[in-house]
């Protein structure tokens, strides 16, 4: 007996990836709009590899090198053959939904994306037969299990795979249960602990590879973990290779531009979203008094007040205090540092904040950023205008057990703390933006994260630059936090109309006069208005 052709051809395919050789290249639709780098072609190839093969696999690149891109590749490559003839459903953690369908508007359009999000979303059910992608977070997708696993699905991608690592949580055990064509896992760190990790991804994929968990332990995971068994190891990295495809930072350095800017966004919920929209409403309202009265030149303050305070909530609510018996708004956080050269070694301090009545949307997302970074290698900036927002970072840093080193013009040895960062001793550093702006040379870093946005672009880039100058040898990744719809991302539009107006509005070095009627009501507009 003889195989048919086509089993042929697919034994031969998967004799190459075992043996790291390449797939055939796969076209990249016209109906994606950004130019793919060879490893993403790579990557577009071998997932289309395994579509076809009927096999998942886990996408473990590093983070930062387009992940979410190569996904909405294949999968508008789905739909241009035909074959999306049903939705897709993507995972994700709450942070990062408002970035996929940012990056699924601006590199795939055609692609209809549905995202399952907020307190109304059961109205969006009957939208899911008419979606091409349907998007919703990990505790969404638990609440909603018994809605979700009504339909069949033809991709079901967990996106930050990792979350089901423990392959008893009842998040793992329902997304297994899900009826869908083809798996994919998206995870720039899909071993982090134990071999049981590797099991449970590989598991949800490829059910039946590793057999069940108490075969996979008795053959791989004791021997490697309990009796390092080399052999054992080697067989299982075989095993897995083909249905796994990583890629570092370091390994496609020849396909990077020297400098890679992500805008990643976040959307403001629940508490925190009512808390801006009172801040703005009332804001508002004291704003156009004012102007009333005064005029909108000669109501300067009022404004860098107003849009302060926007800006703090933005970043996390326990920047900003209500004074409950007059309900006025009071600030708690100052912007910047104090002018002066003092700096010290400021390693592991203790912190205690109050518990906030508002979550952090941005915060969430930084929690869920560095650990992977971390694990990564990378060695990351993190940047921020507030002093005040750095103490409840090193709060979050301190829980995650993770080693930083800070700088703000309170510090005190500012040779020690850079001499920290630059040996290797620590991988994050938190600067301020006036202490750490300009001299410094930081050329250990590979990653900067911007935790507020900044509207004079030579601000912006002096801070990026304590990575990105002249002996860096590596590839530098700068991450923008903005949170969508607010004043952070009206203000970033009104920069790219009118250069040098939002610096000048927020640094006080210009009156207002450059904002027009219509820029105010832009900045000021409420969430969710159009």
């Amino acid at each position: 007996l003889r195989a048919p052709p086509a089993l042929d051809q697919l034994l031969d395919q998967l004799r190459l990836l075992r043996t790291g050789e390449g797939l055939p290249a796969v076209a990249v639709s016209p109906n994606v709009q950004a130019q793919l780098r060879p490893y993403q072609l790579d990557g577009l190839a071998w997932m289309d590899f395994l579509r076809r093969a009927g096999f998942g696999g886990v996408l473990a690149d590093d983070m930062g090198l387009g992940k979410t891109l190569q996904t909405l590749a294949l999968l508008q490559a789905e739909l241009d053959a035909g074959r999306l003839d049903r939705p897709s459903l993507v995972v994700v953690p709450t942070s990062l939904l408002e970035n996929w369908q940012a990056e699924a508007t601006r590199f795939t359009p055609q692609l209809r994306m549905l995202v399952l999000h907020g307190k109304q979303r059961a109205q969006q059910f009957k939208g899911i037969p008419g979606a091409h992608v349907v998007v919703t977070s990990y505790p969404l997708a638990v609440r909603d299990m018994a809605h979700l696993s009504s339909h069949a699905w033809h991709y079901l991608v967990l996106d930050e795979a990792q979350r089901i690592k423990n392959s008893r949580s009842l998040a793992t055990l329902a997304l297994k249960g899900l009826n869908a064509r083809h798996r994919l896992c998206l995870s720039g760190t899909p071993l982090e602990n134990h071999l049981g990790e590797l099991w449970s991804l590989m598991d949800f994929v490829s059910p039946g590879l590793l057999g069940n968990e108490a075969q996979f332990r008795e053959h791989y995971r004791n021997p490697i973990e309990k009796r390092q068994e080399s052999l054992q190891a080697e067989n299982l990295a075989r095993r897995v290779r083909p249905f796994i495809l990583r890629r570092t930072k370091l390994q496609v350095a020849q396909d990077l531009p020297e400098k890679t800017e992500t805008l990643l966004r976040v959307e403001l919920d629940g508490t925190q979203r009512d808390l801006y929209e009172t801040v703005r409403a009332t804001m508002d309202s004291k704003l156009r008094e004012a102007i009333a009265r005064q005029g909108l030149a000669r109501s300067q303050i009022v404004v860098l007040d107003a849009l302060l305070k926007l800006r703090q909530v933005c970043c996390d609510p326990r920047l900003l205090k209500l004074r409950a018996a007059s309900g006025e708004l009071d600030e708690s956080a100052s912007e910047g540092d104090a002018a002066g050269s003092g700096a010290v070694l400021a390693e592991r301090p203790v912190h205690r904040h109050a518990t906030s009545t508002a979550p952090s949307a941005k915060l969430e997302l930084l929690r869920d950023l560095l650990p992977t970074l971390v694990e990564d290698g990378r060695r990351i900036l993190v940047f921020s205008q507030f002093t005040e927002m750095l103490a409840l970072i090193e709060h979050e840093l301190d829980r995650l057990d993770l080693a930083y080193v800070k700088l703000t013009g309170d510090t005190v040895n500012r040779g020690e703390v850079v001499r920290s960062f630059q040996e290797g001793n620590t991988p994050i550093f938190l600067i301020s933006l006036k202490a750490g702006g300009v001299g410094l040379n930081l050329t250990a870093a590979d990653t900067v994260i911007l935790y507020d946005p900044w509207w004079n672009p030579a601000v912006e880039q002096q801070a990026i630059d304590r990575a990105y100058r002249i002996g860096q040898g590596k590839p530098v990744f700068v991450y923008k936090l903005v949170a969508s719809g607010t004043v952070e991302e009206k203000m970033l539009e009104l920069q790219a109309r009118k250069a040098g107006l939002a610096d000048s509005l927020l640094s006080g070095v210009a009156g207002t006069a450059a904002l027009t009627a219509q820029d105010f009501d832009e900045l000021f507009r409420p969430l969710g208005a159009a």
